[in-house]
């Protein structure tokens, strides 16, 4: 996400994370003594031999979220197959929001190495080909995932509303809506890193979208590090394959990408604006975006 906002956007974001109804298959898989769990649509006729999407949420939501199941539906309508994943945030077969109350021990980079284990698990399928679609925080991680660990049967991938990052931004979004200062945080978490102690439980700390949150250094630094990684826009040089961002011009959470894409669209990056539409491609803004995917994936 762009950064911590008013707490108006906890509203906003049950609304936009609210489940669909779309019928779909799960699977699941045990990663690091964890079960986490996906949901698959096949297309009409189609098996993962003749390739698909691999889809990433955002912050603390989930794959069956309001805009990730209705991409789904919709890529399934246009003859592509998917897989939504749960970020499992290292929750047993998680489902829906993450909850505030749980203790949190994932971090950032959790999202990397579960894309992994995704990726393989759809080679065991017959997956030569496949393409992945990263949502807001998802496609920040989308991006590292490809960064880090490039795979040949990734042939393309999908940043929608990509997070972007400022260190002074969010330190001053932070403030703003906790009344803290971030950096006190930052450097208390940092410290017991240094000492060993990154699993030490910092207790009433305000953590993403939860107040008075349980949480461990490790995740806490994880989430709010100064680097450059976090930041969408700057990994995209790193990336060989073919690469769609996209943007949509009500956006209030991303809303600087055009900007920030200002050079970086090559014969390599495309960006897509979606007029209208704000971070969650509310109702038909969903087929405005499906519409660009299926044309940057082809049939």
């Amino acid at each position: 996400m762009r950064a911590i906002r008013t707490t108006a956007v906890v509203g906003l974001l049950v609304s936009a994370f609210s489940t669909a109804s779309a019928i779909a298959e799960e699977v699941s898989l045990s990663h690091k003594g964890v079960q986490l769990i996906a949901k698959q649509e096949l297309a009409g006729g189609k098996t993962w031999k003749q390739g698909g999407f691999l889809l990433v949420h955002g912050t603390m939501a989930h794959g069956q979220m309001e805009l990730i199941a209705t991409v789904q539906k919709l890529l399934k309508e246009k003859g592509h197959s998917s897989l939504a994943i749960n970020l499992g945030f290292n929750i047993d077969k998680r489902k829906g929001m993450l909850d505030c109350a749980a203790t949190h021990t994932h971090t950032n980079v959790d999202a990397v190495d579960e894309i992994a284990v995704w990726i393989g698990w759809l080679k065991t399928q017959g997956a030569t080909s496949i393409a992945i679609l990263g949502h807001s925080r998802g496609g920040n991680q989308v991006a590292r995932y490809q960064v880090a660990h490039p795979d040949p049967i990734v042939k393309r991938l999908v940043l929608v509303s990509p997070a972007t990052w400022n260190g002074a931004r969010v330190a001053n979004e932070y403030q703003q809506r906790y009344k803290k200062p971030l950096d006190r945080f930052v450097n208390t978490a940092k410290g017991l890193i240094a000492k060993g102690q990154g699993d030490s439980l910092m207790k009433g700390v305000d953590f993403l979208y939860c107040p008075n949150a349980t949480v461990a250094a490790k995740s806490f630094v994880s989430y709010y590090v100064d680097d450059k990684k976090m930041d969408t826009p700057s990994l995209l040089g790193d990336i060989k394959i073919p690469v769609l961002v996209t943007a949509a011009t009500a956006d209030t959470f991303v809303p600087d990408i055009p900007e920030r894409m200002k050079g970086r669209v090559t014969e390599n990056v495309s960006l897509k604006i979606v007029d209208g539409a704000d971070h969650f491609y509310r109702d038909l803004y969903a087929e405005d975006l499906a519409d660009a995917v299926h044309a940057f994936a082809g049939s």
